[in-house]
């Protein structure tokens, strides 16, 4: 029984050690591991005030022991007030901090979108590019000097009022396809800007000289060079025109962004809201809009064509009806985001032909309908604002189109047969009838590189000078020279070569340029100041030409005296400025022989050989 007892408690107290290890397992770490840190020494004590007296302060009452024997401060926490709260002023009247004149109440405030209380609380973003990304002001442009733009300091130590003068004379149609070619170049080159002048007011007034002329695609690339935390009102406004030319209706969106207020009409506005719309944040966008219509900021059609523009965005919920009944203009806005939405436009306000704005920004829209953009072409070509090579990629479109019928694709036949057809005379039949059909210069540019693959012959030598002719507007010239050997002395064909020949020892005879007058007495004068100004011609065959024909080359004037000093500096940039402000107008009317000579000879002095060459064979062949 003893024994009993013995084991029962071993077993009881082997179990108990076992549960005793169970609940406390060894510690394998090394001793301080896993410890806490020991608590921060106290603060050291204050050193006594030192006092002017050596009076003993009265004794403060006696600190009560706590529980533990010790004593301890048992007063309430003191607050200190900030500064300037309070005083003289009772706390229950206001917290003390001043709102600016103005400012929005806490109802007006819960009215507002979210990035108007950004605006007004300074929140909005001042760059949308990191620091070392953004872009200077200089040398503003897209084509560089190395890529057949003209130097940089091209106007930098001119005075900005010549500068801008010109550019504002120069402003609108040129009368010279190449002479608008020339221009495009000079502005849309990388460019300091003049002295005096700011240099985004300079990127606006070229930006706004390339929309006039219909080159709004070459100012939307200008625009794109400039950050938009650099724009003003000016550069804003030509951006816009741009980008709605071009049916790139959300491109204007990171200046309006970061810039709200540069504006504060209408389309700006509603532009805002586009620009909320494609952020993501429809609603607040539809919101924009329909207070812009509420408010009437803007015409009820501009409003209805941004709401269903808006609702592309996505989460759009309701149809937008676009009607035009009453409207008898056609704005840009209204055009840009027609065509951009593909909403067919009436036709008493979309008459192509009698709308020329319309019809240069119709053919860079690619959302523009096929058939308006060839039509458009014609005018686009003969500006200089669309190539020879761009002008044959639509018409090829055309005839490989199945939505227009046979007599809406005969021009494109016509253009494939001057190409393709077996015999070279068939060949030739069809340039013609290209030509009669749209008897526009830019007709002639279609058909320049097919005129380029006639073979000279004798029996087409009646052809010629219309070949040549087409060659040269897309700067053939080397082609055309194949019938020098062809053509006849004193017909248009000889003539156009005598100036487009890139030989500079050519020279003409005296008597070759008089029998000309035969064919065109003022075709002669033109060629008489072409050969002139090329050097072609002596100083005493010019001056007896001249006196035979009834004209004179020697009269001068301040635009002659600008242009000249500027071509013995050799600046070729300004040069090239000055000539376009020669020859700005609609028609060769108004172009005379003393302009033309004036302008080739300077492009000649200052390196621009080609391009007087071909502007003095556009006069003959156009004059």
């Amino acid at each position: 029984m003893k024994r009993s007892v013995l084991l029962l408690a071993g077993v009881a107290l082997a179990c108990t050690s076992a549960t005793f290890a169970l609940a406390a397992p060894e510690d394998l770490l090394p001793p301080g591991f896993g410890n806490a840190p020991p608590p921060p020494p106290p603060p050291p004590a204050p050193a006594p005030t030192p006092r002017s007296s050596g009076a003993t302060p009265a004794p403060g009452p006696a600190t009560a022991p706590n529980a533990n024997g010790a004593t301890g401060s048992s007063s309430s926490p003191v607050v200190q007030p900030l500064p300037g709260v309070g005083e003289g002023l009772p706390v229950s009247q206001g917290s003390g901090i001043a709102l600016p004149e103005g400012f929005p109440t806490l109802a007006e405030l819960e009215k507002m979108e979210t990035d108007e209380i950004d605006q007004i609380l300074g929140l909005t973003p001042k760059f949308d590019i990191p620091a070392g990304a953004r872009r200077s002001m200089e040398k503003v442009g897209v084509l560089s000097s190395e890529e057949g733009g003209f130097h940089s300091r091209s106007f930098a130590g001119q005075p900005a009022q010549l500068v801008s003068a010109a550019l504002t004379a120069a402003k609108g149609q040129m009368l010279s396809r190449w002479g608008h070619i020339l221009l495009r170049r000079v502005l849309a080159s990388r460019l300091d800007a003049p002295e005096g002048m700011d240099p985004a007011s300079f990127a606006a007034m070229r930006a706004a000289a390339l929309n006039a002329m219909g080159e709004e695609t070459v100012a939307r690339a200008l625009v794109q060079d400039v950050d938009g935390s650099n724009y003003n009102r000016e550069l804003a406004d030509a951006a816009m025109e741009s980008y709605l030319a071009t049916g790139d209706i959300l491109g204007m969106c990171p200046v309006a962004r970061l810039q709200p207020l540069l504006r504060e009409d209408g389309e700006w506005e509603m532009m805002q809201g586009l620009c909320l719309a494609y952020d993501g944040q429809v609603r607040s966008g539809e919101r924009r809009l329909q207070k812009v219509l509420g408010t009437q900021m803007a015409p009820t059609i501009d409003v209805r064509l941004a709401q269903r523009f808006a609702g592309a965005a996505g989460e759009g919920r309701r149809a937008v009806n676009i009607e035009w009944d009453g409207v008898e203009d056609l704005t840009a806005w209204r055009f840009g985001l027609a065509r951009a939405l593909g909403v067919d436009l009436p036709e008493g306000l979309r008459r192509p032909g009698q709308q020329p704005e319309l019809d240069l920004a119709e053919v860079q829209i690619p959302a523009s309908p096929l058939l308006d953009r060839v039509q458009a072409s014609q005018q686009a070509a003969a500006r200089g604002t669309l190539s020879a090579a761009a002008m044959v990629d639509l018409y090829s479109l055309l005839y490989a189109s199945d939505l227009y019928d046979a007599g809406a694709k005969a021009p494109a036949r016509q253009l494939r047969a001057a190409y393709a057809a077996a015999d070279v005379a068939q060949r030739i039949a069809a340039m013609r009838n290209l030509w009669t059909s749209n008897p526009g210069y830019g007709s002639q540019v279609l058909t320049a590189y097919a005129a380029a693959r006639i073979e000279p012959s004798d029996a087409f030598a009646d052809d010629a000078g219309e070949l040549i002719a087409s060659m040269l507007t897309a700067g053939l010239d080397r082609n055309a020279m194949r019938w020098s050997g062809v053509v006849e002395d004193g017909s248009l064909g000889w003539a156009l070569l005598a100036l487009a020949q890139p030989a500079d020892n050519a020279s003409v005879s005296a008597s070759a340029v008089e029998s000309f007058a035969d064919v065109s007495e003022r075709k002669a004068r033109f060629l008489l100041a072409g050969l002139a100004g090329l050097g072609r011609l002596s100083d005493d065959d010019a001056r007896n030409v001249a006196q035979n024909l009834g004209t004179s080359l020697d009269r001068t004037g301040p635009w002659r005296a600008k242009i000249e000093r500027a071509a013995a500096t050799g600046n070729a940039g300004l040069v090239a400025l000055l000539a376009a402000v020669g020859m700005h107008g609609d028609t060769w009317a108004g172009m005379t022989p003393r302009q033309l000579y004036t302008i080739v000879r300077s492009l000649d002095r200052v390196g621009l050989s080609a391009e007087a060459r071909m502007i003095a064979a556009e006069a003959v062949a156009r004059g």
